[in-house]
């Protein structure tokens, strides 16, 4: 494991405990299943990722742990912390040499320069990651009876990682997703993408999503209207100043 994988931990603002809880399961892949960097230089980490999977008929059927690392308990749920540890490495690595696309822009317009980009991508990150901590220190601004169920981390699944797991009054599963901007019909293909994966994995298959934007356009609205599971919210931001010489 590359020395600077805590640090990127850090600036993704996870609390110390999460931080531990991924540096320990990653250590414990690597211990039993070899060099998670030799892994990223196979083939991105897919083999080791792919026997870390364990499906609810895995489950149903008590088949065996399929992976290397010995464990007491239950092996799906087990397993899937494992490759969320694996999954958010790859995603560090990834980090390192992560290309930004750049839409075409129309004849003899200037297309900005990739350090703009850079910045613009960087910001909206950035604001992603507060919004995320302010949810996850008062999930209830969001709705009423919502608790996290993520132990303080993303959860991956097989389209990516979702912003908040909760759970609501009911007991229903809640995939909550995060945009800085406006949202268009891509953020709701996505949140429909991780539900699906949500209720695939979920013996219960109760799930329902919330997309969280400053705004929504046309389009993303009337997607919405045909999903009855999925409800928009929109954020503002208020600015408080105090006398800085007090």
């Amino acid at each position: 494991m590359k020395a600077g994988y805590r640090g990127w931990l850090e600036a993704q603002k996870y609390d110390a405990g999460t931080i531990n809880a991924q540096m320990y399961r990653a250590g414990r892949v690597e211990e039993h299943h070899g060099n998670l960097d030799d892994h990223y230089a196979n083939d991105r980490m897919a083999s080791l990722i792919d026997s870390l999977k364990y499906s609810t008929d895995d489950k149903r059927h008590n088949r065996p742990n399929p992976s290397k690392i010995p464990f007491d308990g239950d092996i799906r749920n087990n397993l899937a912390s494992y490759r969320n540890a694996v999954e958010r490495y790859r995603k560090f690595r990834d980090a390192a040499g992560e290309l930004v696309d750049v839409p075409q822009t129309e004849e003899g317009r200037t297309e900005p320069a990739a350090s703009t980009v850079e910045e613009e991508v960087g910001q909206r990150i950035g604001l992603e990651r507060d919004m995320q901590a302010a949810l996850r220190i008062e999930i209830d601004q969001l709705e009423q009876g919502l608790t996290i169920i993520d132990d303080g981390a993303e959860r991956s699944v097989d389209s990516g990682f979702i912003d908040i797991t909760a759970r609501d009054a009911s007991g229903t599963t809640v995939v909550i997703e995060l945009k800085a901007g406006p949202a268009g019909q891509r953020a709701v293909a996505q949140i429909l993408s991780y539900m699906g994966d949500v209720s695939a994995e979920e013996e219960s298959g109760k799930v329902r999503g919330i997309l969280v934007a400053s705004n929504f356009d046309a389009k993303a609205k009337a997607a919405a209207r045909m999903v009855p599971s999925l409800i928009l919210r929109k954020y503002s931001v208020r600015f408080l100043f105090s006398d800085g010489h007090a």
